[in-house]
């Protein structure tokens, strides 16, 4: 995954404007219980500061971690599922310094990542950045069940799946990942 100044300067232990745009996460298992940043069931934020500072033990090796783009998705799954839910890490749009930081200690703790997002350009982009995993057919299904709008700037070829950009430009909809939050629900049910 690509990394920003601020992400690089907090690997080597400099945390620029550490509190700003924390990581959002629902369920997020730690090793003896509880989770991160808060209670089963409840979204809750987790700073850079705090990942950084206090790296958490996180309880996921084996485990697969939904990663979304929109926090709107994280509290449709919160009121629906609550502690039933999945544990679930939010990008926030294109993940920050402490989205970056969670994503890149959940990989080594043995966690498989899972990304959704919105089915439009910049959507496509946030997931070249972190991850491959909804694709032509996903966006097919989602024009049947979904309204959306145009597609506004230029095209994003997605890295993973060569056919899901012309699907989309031949549908012409953009559509946002709330939009298909029924699709992604029963995934995240645990």
């Amino acid at each position: 995954m690509p990394t920003d100044r601020r992400t690089l300067w907090a690997r080597v232990g400099v945390l620029v404007n550490e509190l700003a745009r924390p990581a959002l996460v629902l369920n997020l298992p730690l090793s003896g219980g509880g989770h991160l940043a808060g209670v089963a069931g409840e979204p809750a934020y987790a700073s850079l500061r705090q990942l950084m500072r206090d790296p958490p033990q996180l309880a996921v090796t084996g485990r697969t971690i939904y990663v979304c783009e929109n926090p709107n998705l994280v509290a449709i799954a919160a009121n629906r599922l609550g502690p039933r839910c999945a544990p679930l890490v939010c990008t926030d749009g294109t993940p920050a310094a402490a989205q970056r930081t969670l994503l890149a200690q959940l990989a080594p703790a043995g966690a498989r990542l899972l990304y959704h997002g919105d089915f439009d350009w910049p959507g496509l982009r946030i997931a070249n950045l972190v991850i491959g995993s909804f694709g032509a057919a996903d966006y097919t299904a989602a024009t049947g069940i979904a309204s959306g709008q145009a597609f506004a700037g230029p095209t994003v070829a997605a890295a993973w799946d060569a056919a899901l950009a012309p699907a989309m430009q031949r549908h012409g909809l953009a559509i946002a990942e709330e939009a298909v939050a029924a699709v992604l629900l029963p995934d995240l049910e645990g």
